[in-house]
């Protein structure tokens, strides 16, 4: 069930006061039926939560119809106007560059742009706080951005891995775990991939597909004769919404 201010809210409620689209719909029903109480502290928090799934969503769509390439990291490649190239294969803004923009570069300007799996999940994420937060905002509290991999992004975003999940939902980042990858192509140990809804995902380097696709992918990159299967973990990666709203509340 959905509480906001510990009082319970019906679905409908929220899809005729907000003209939720077919996402949020979904969500605000997954939501409901749940034997989990999902709290918020207003109606502010959960709307932007589902404004923030919806742009992850359209982000990794545009990604994907994009001409962003997948590349390892050793042979990763970036727009040199508004990013430097590390030597770990990384993207780092350079200074003096508007940081909305340079995100936004990566999709206008994507054929000059390739890298592997979490690094799309990482611009993914950034394309749609850029989308969701006033510009002003964005750029302020995010005036460095360094994509890599998790590990680099920026602790606003605040993302976190959670095991067993009462419910997934669209926008969630899941993945794809290749337990008998073969050595020589270590890259395809697994694969991470957005939700996109009605059991359809998006990958960097597969593409779009259900759960079988990926799956059969990742099986093609297993040590030759295994027939251990690659198979969908049981976890979901989400950002901290509330603390993005709050941010959100507070600076736009």
């Amino acid at each position: 069930m959905i509480k906001i201010n510990s009082q319970i809210i019906a679905p409908d409620v929220l899809i005729q006061k907000y003209h939720l689209n077919s996402i949020g719909q979904i969500i605000v029903n997954t939501l409901s039926a749940s034997d989990h109480t999902y709290r918020y502290a207003s109606e502010n928090q959960l709307v932007f939560e589902l404004d923030l799934r919806n742009s992850i969503i359209k982000a990794a769509i545009a990604l994907y119809n994009s001409n962003f390439s997948f590349m390892v990291f050793r042979k990763s490649e970036c727009n040199p106007d508004y990013w430097h190239r590390t030597n770990e294969g990384g993207f780092l803004l350079k200074r003096n560059v508007t940081p909305s923009d340079a995100v936004k570069d990566i999709y206008i300007n994507s054929s000059l742009y390739g890298t592997e799996c979490s690094t799309a999940m990482v611009i993914v994420y950034y394309k749609a706080l850029v989308d969701t937060l006033p510009v002003s905002t964005f750029n302020r509290v995010f005036p460095e951005i360094y994509l890599m991999n998790w590990q680099h992004l920026d602790k606003d975003i605040g993302i976190m891995d959670y095991p067993n999940v009462n419910d997934y939902l669209p926008g969630d980042g899941r993945y794809f775990k290749n337990p008998d990858v073969n050595p020589l192509t270590p890259e395809w140990q697994g694969e991470n991939v957005f939700d996109l809804s009605n059991g359809m995902y998006y990958g960097h380097g597969i593409g779009i597909g259900n759960a079988n696709k990926f799956i059969a992918g990742l099986n093609e990159n297993r040590v030759p004769g295994s027939t251990t299967s690659a198979y969908l973990m049981d976890s979901a990666k989400r950002p901290n919404f509330k603390h993005l709203a709050n941010i959100a509340e507070q600076l736009g």
